[in-house]
């Protein structure tokens, strides 16, 4: 079985502390969310977020639209961007090199 896209950023954001990653994605539904995920804890800026870390906050059905890596800790007020706009092919190979590394 696959390991869940959520499950799999927020292990990258585990081993590399010095990111934030902002998830931008539409949900089965169609609706827009944006998750952000640090230090293996995701939360939508959108909508409420379980309490239950084991409720993923990325559903599996869930389409990515872009993903921003940004410098941690995350300021709002000034956000400190490494990359923005990867798709989810661009992000599955830097979860690979981090994988390897």
């Amino acid at each position: 079985m696959l390991e869940a896209i959520g499950s799999r950023l927020e292990k990258y954001t585990l081993k590399q502390k010095q990111e934030v990653l902002m998830v931008h994605l539409e949900t089965a539904s169609g609706e827009p969310d944006t998750v952000m995920i640090y230090s293996g804890f995701s939360s939508s800026l959108m909508r409420a977020t379980a309490f239950d870390p084991d409720v993923p906050v990325i559903a599996s059905d869930s389409r990515i639209i872009a993903i921003d890596r940004l410098v941690s800790p995350y300021d709002p007020n000034n956000p400190q961007y490494i990359e923005s706009g990867l798709n989810w092919s661009q992000m599955e190979n830097i979860l690979a090199d981090a994988k390897s590394n």
